[in-house]
């Protein structure tokens, strides 16, 4: 059963289900405080060669539908960011 706006986790902190809709990471639900209007969304790449310890994601940025005011919340891929 999911979250909704007023409950709370054991922190005291409210969470809400959001989607993510298009781009890489469709479909995937999870749950946000506050209400963020971006997500950002990151997978690892694999580095040839050295990395002096560096790591490299790929990035990948959601904007929230001000549209939407009940759960699930909607975040759209937003393909000209970051």
């Amino acid at each position: 059963m999911g979250m909704r706006k007023g409950d709370h986790d054991h922190s005291g902190t409210d969470w809400e289900t959001a989607v993510l809709d298009g781009g890489p990471a469709d479909g995937i639900r999870m749950r946000v405080n506050d209400r963020p209007a971006v997500v950002q969304v990151t997978y690892p790449c694999e580095v040839d060669g050295p990395a002096g310890g560096a790591q490299v994601e790929a990035l990948y940025v959601y904007r929230r539908d001000p549209r939407v005011q009940e759960q699930p919340l909607r975040y759209g891929y937003d393909q000209a960011s970051p």
